[in-house]
């Protein structure tokens, strides 16, 4: 055998050897279901054939509050909120399509549509009129998106570092260039990589547990919230059969959704809850808030990231109750 050939086999069984490490291959659903699913967990199955999990939690007789996670993340995440208003309130939370135990959707439904469609049919099938909607990231875009649909149902909002419409973040980056403490920020590598064809052709196979972790600790600001239980939470729930294609299939179809939309039409009370930190969306978006939501208060948190309702529960919780409790009167 040629020296030639020698080299190219051992080029190939290297390449061999370094797929074999970098693959991970899917979880199955029932394993994951069962081990992040709980005694309040139910699921909805849709018109359209999706299956859609959520809790109803909290004070059966109190006002409803819905609540709505970011990208890559779960109903999970308010689990610390659903402990302290659920003392006072019904709280209700729900996993979005391609998102932990919902997962991968007929028809690959993964935009705002399908989020907002996702969110009436849950609160449709539980009976409930009128609640306070609130949402973190990704779930605050589904937030105010949902009320601009369905206004007469919002009695209130709570936007915590919330996506804003497409076109604010180049407005604001125009005319306030990211100061030195934002732009070193180091934001989670994922985001930027799943916007890119090359990665997404081979990122179904790939094992994620490095850009979980480092996305984490981004998101998160280095909180002692991320441990291992965290990081296994959202590493197993995108290894959940099927996760993986939904995330890609959402990726490849990214846009600016919401872009030009005005929604000063949203006059509920609002909320704007932001960690200064953030390394994802800037907390200069608080204030573009502000200033285009007509009724709307603004409370920042100096020390926290991009999910404070985790990396400060008590904290934040105690603010949202604030905000709740000076709500008018519903019939329950």
């Amino acid at each position: 055998m040629t020296r030639t050939r020698w080299i190219l086999l051992a080029i190939i069984g290297l390449a061999l050897a370094l797929g074999s490490l970098l693959f991970r291959g899917d979880l199955p659903a029932a394993e994951v279901d069962a081990k992040y699913s709980n005694g309040a967990s139910r699921f909805l199955t849709m018109e359209n054939g999706a299956r859609v999990h959520y809790r109803d939690e909290g004070a059966a007789d109190g006002a409803a509050v819905v609540l709505i996670h970011g990208a890559m993340a779960s109903l999970h995440t308010w689990e610390p909120w659903v402990a302290i208003l659920g003392q006072h309130y019904r709280v209700i939370t729900l996993d979005l399509p391609g998102h932990g135990l919902t997962g991968q959707v007929p028809e690959d439904a993964y935009g705002a549509d399908a989020f907002t469609e996702t969110i009436d049919a849950v609160v449709n099938a539980l009976g409930v009129e009128r609640f306070v909607l609130g949402g973190n990231s990704m779930g605050g875009g589904a937030t105010w998106r949902y009320a601009l649909t369905y206004p007469q149902r919002v009695r209130a909002m709570i936007l915590v570092d919330s996506v804003p419409p497409g076109d604010w973040r180049e407005s604001t980056a125009a005319a306030a260039p990211a100061d030195d403490a934002e732009s070193e920020r180091s934001a989670p590598i994922g985001f930027a990589l799943l916007r890119q064809s090359w990665f997404r052709a081979i990122a179904r196979y790939l094992d994620p547990a490095p850009l979980v972790e480092q996305g984490l600790l981004s998101a998160y600001n280095n909180s002692p919230v991320v441990n291992q239980a965290l990081i296994d939470r959202y590493y197993e729930l995108i290894l959940r059969e099927g996760t993986r294609a939904a995330i890609l299939n959402r990726s490849s179809g990214y846009s600016r959704n919401g872009a030009n939309t005005d929604v000063s039409a949203l006059t509920q009370p609002t909320l704007v809850m932001w960690g200064a930190q953030d390394s994802l969306i800037p907390v200069r978006l608080a204030d573009q808030f502000a200033q285009r939501l007509p009724n709307a208060q603004v409370v920042i948190y100096d020390d926290l990231g991009h999910i404070p309702m985790e990396e400060d529960p008590q904290r934040s919780a105690a603010d949202a109750l604030n905000f709740l409790d000076r709500l008018p009167a519903v019939n329950k």
